[in-house]
């Protein structure tokens, strides 16, 4: 279908000065040149973004050490007992440790009770029996796992074994072992199959 435009001043020039500019075909593949700069720059922003976001928030420092959230830290430090690591301290055993603590030792140390098994309350039965026994159990829940076969109390410190001993004994079991796995209290005691309450 051929139109025809009246006659004006542009179908007059001829050799005059260049009056427009000419646009060449646009190279191929360039759009995702643009494309892959802008996803480079979107991750270098969101990633500094986190660090500073984590900095803030004080879950990780530079020093080597970070502090995982406590359902992260449960569920790493409740499947270690099943498969025993190598890194963390072995059990103490009964003839070879000191004296027990007592409650009255406990002072201003934290103790959670968690489930590492499937049974319904047996963090809660733990906890009162820890209570009727004059311990202060801080809270209670459940373990990242419930494969949990052997109760173990978990210590931070090296001044906490005695008292980390005493709970053990309250409640009937042995296994006592220096962890950093659980940082949010003092002693933490996952409960496992062999806990009857």
């Amino acid at each position: 279908m051929s139109t025809r435009f009246p006659r004006d001043r542009f179908d007059d020039v001829a050799d005059g000065p260049r009056v427009g500019a000419h646009r060449g075909a646009q190279r191929r593949g360039r759009g995702w040149i643009a494309f892959a700069w802008a996803a480079l720059t979107t991750g270098v922003l969101v990633g500094l973004g986190v660090l500073v976001l984590a900095l803030v928030n004080g879950s990780y420092s530079f020093d080597g050490s970070t502090s995982p959230s406590s359902s992260a830290s449960a569920s790493a430090s409740a499947s270690s007992p099943a498969g025993s690591s190598a890194s963390a301290s072995p059990s103490t055993p009964a003839s070879q440790a000191p004296a027990a603590g007592t409650p009255a030792d406990q002072g201003a140390t934290t103790v959670v009770v968690l489930n590492g098994t499937s049974t319904t309350g047996l963090a809660a039965k733990g906890s009162a029996a820890l209570t009727a026994a004059g311990w202060k159990v801080t809270s209670t829940g459940d373990a990242g796992t419930t494969g949990t076969t052997s109760t173990i109390v978990y210590y931070q410190q090296a001044a906490q074994a005695t008292v980390a001993r005493g709970i053990a004994k309250s409640l009937g079991v042995t296994a006592v072992q220096q962890s950093a796995a659980f940082p949010n209290a003092d002693i933490s005691v996952v409960l496992g199959a062999d806990y009857t309450g």
